[in-house]
């Protein structure tokens, strides 16, 4: 089933709108499962879409006050029609790995939580009128200012690109110890921006210092290494920050497993045992354990029927390619 964005910015048009697909949400890809989305045969757009946000760095940064942080809503009630897939192999290339790098600088105070990681924050954004909350992570880039998320938290899908879009590393319990980072630009594979092909669930954001400081993030928080092209059927751990119950969004949370092939809904992800829920959409999957390793997926989404698994997108070279455009 498809249903075209609304324009309307009603609460009831908000709710007809297909903008996100967040993880708890399986009747979208459970019909692909029917073959209802699947009957093209020529592939997705191979292409990368460019955003320039609009807006200044500092208007969006002023936006997020504590108190619309703490009000931002995960949109799993938000999806009423089905993301599809292509039904297509994803494109892989060579496979590529890029080392991460450790942060310069120490301007601002380290996270003092158990399980909080300085590279890995809360995603904050605007679609619809409606402020939502997801994950990212801070990647390696030639700009030092590329974060990782799913291409759901960033654009429609079909549709709009999102607004007041910013990145809070090693968020916790409503404090931002490295400041709000807003995005300049954003980046996702063209499949997504046209199609909303949940095989390409991946979008970069390029973001900008905060206010008073020079630093990049990559300096200021580190940077994980990324890996493209890479075998199906790793161990991976996944981070993000759940914010749909049982979970409330103010800690970062992890899960590990070994990644299985979508049977359900004929999507090209894969999925791993995890009970993390809406908001973590977005977060990293690290190849091996803990948080050091190289990137390899994002979390994107999650069947009803099929309790505590998370799928996340193969990245193979288009993914890789808007990796490659928002480094600059």
């Amino acid at each position: 089933m498809h249903h075209q964005p609304s324009s309307t910015s009603s609460g009831a048009g908000r709710r007809s709108r297909r903008a996100l697909l967040w993880l708890t949400t399986a009747v979208a890809a459970a019909s692909l499962a029917l073959g209802g989305a699947q009957t093209a045969t020529a592939g997705p757009p191979s292409g990368v879409d460019h955003h320039a946000v609009p807006s200044s760095p500092s208007s969006t940064a002023a936006y997020w006050t504590a108190e619309r942080m703490e009000a931002a809503v995960d949109a799993d009630g938000l999806v009423t029609g089905g993301q599809h897939a292509s039904g297509r192999p994803v494109e892989a290339g060579r496979p590529d790995a890029r080392n991460g790098r450790a942060p310069q600088t120490n301007a601002r105070p380290a996270p003092s939580g158990p399980v909080a990681v300085a590279h890995i924050g809360k995603v904050f954004f605007t679609l619809g009128g409606v402020d939502y909350v997801c994950s990212g992570n801070s990647v390696v880039a030639a700009n030092e200012r590329t974060v990782s998320t799913a291409a759901h938290c960033v654009n429609e899908g079909p549709g709009a690109y999102a607004t007041n879009w910013a990145f809070a590393p090693a968020y916790q319990n409503g404090q931002t110890p490295y400041g709000v980072w807003s995005a300049t630009e954003l980046h996702a594979p063209t499949a997504w921006v046209t199609q909303g092909d949940i095989d390409y669930d991946t979008a970069f954001a390029v973001v900008a210092s905060p206010a008073g400081s020079t630093s990049t993030l990559a300096d200021t928080v580190g940077a994980s290494g990324v890996a493209f092209n890479q075998p199906r059927g790793l161990s991976y751990t996944a981070y993000g920050y759940p914010a749909a119950r049982p979970f409330d969004g103010q800690t970062l949370q992890s899960c590990s497993g070994t990644a299985t092939a979508d049977t359900i809904g004929g999507t090209q992800s894969q999925g791993i045992p995890c009970n993390m829920t809406g908001g973590s959409s977005g977060g990293p999957w690290f190849i091996g354990s803990g948080p050091t390793g190289m990137q390899n997926s994002v979390n994107s989404f999650g069947y009803r029927s099929v309790k505590d698994v998370m799928y996340g997108p193969y990245w193979g070279s288009v993914i890789q390619s808007a990796y490659q455009a928002a480094q600059g």
